[in-house]
């Protein structure tokens, strides 16, 4: 466990030196801080430090859980609109409307299985995630479906740790239940993810 802490530290220390050149980025650059190698950088840390994050506190803490499960179903919402508005491929938009569909469904039920728990929900995005929308609201053409694709494989491959290890550690009986519930619903996510990437998207949709 200390090992995990350890890694997780260095990872915030990576994302942090991360924002530090993207915002170096903002200094250079006409369009303010949206280098796209930046971007993908910034997104490929918050990626490691998401899956340690999900695989040692989330999965382990009640509190951490909720917050992290909560803040997973609001990334999933604001990103799922963004790929109806943004994407270029129809299984893009698709997949993007999928997501807006199925985690408000399950954003409903967390918050009232945390409301029994009487575990508070956060009501915004962390700064990890809020990067990674502003990253989205930066891609553009065929850059938007391969950034937002990216993101889903990396955010689906944390949430099902997240639900995984809490079905297995988690002290809530209820909360347990719904992470049991929801691991198989985000691991078919995560299969239509990678199929997407590897090239199983229709022809680009007709604005």
């Amino acid at each position: 466990m200390k090992r995990a802490y350890l890694i997780a530290a260095a990872a915030v220390s990576a994302l942090a030196l991360t924002a530090c050149s993207r915002q170096e980025a903002a200094n250079n650059e006409a369009n303010p801080g949206q280098s796209q190698p930046v971007n993908a950088a910034q997104d490929a840390v918050g990626a490691a430090v998401g899956q340690v994050s999900a695989s040692t506190m989330g999965a382990n803490s009640t509190e951490a859980f909720v917050a992290n499960a909560a803040m997973s179903d609001m990334y999933e919402i604001q990103a799922g609109k963004l790929a109806q508005e943004k994407g270029q491929s129809a299984d893009v938009k698709a997949f993007g409307k999928m997501m807006v569909a199925d985690h408000t469904a399950m954003s409903n039920e967390m918050k009232a299985a945390a409301q029994a728990a009487g575990v508070t929900l956060p009501t915004e995005l962390d700064q990890r995630r809020k990067g990674m929308i502003d990253n989205l609201n930066a891609a553009n053409g065929a850059d938007f479906d391969k950034v937002y694709m990216a993101q889903q494989d990396a955010a689906h491959a944390e949430a099902h740790t997240l639900m995984t290890g809490y079905a297995e550690n988690g002290d809530n009986a209820t909360l347990k239940a719904l992470a049991q519930k929801a691991a198989p619903k985000i691991q078919a996510h995560h299969d239509r993810v990678k199929q997407l990437q590897q090239g199983g998207q229709a022809a680009p949709a007709k604005k």
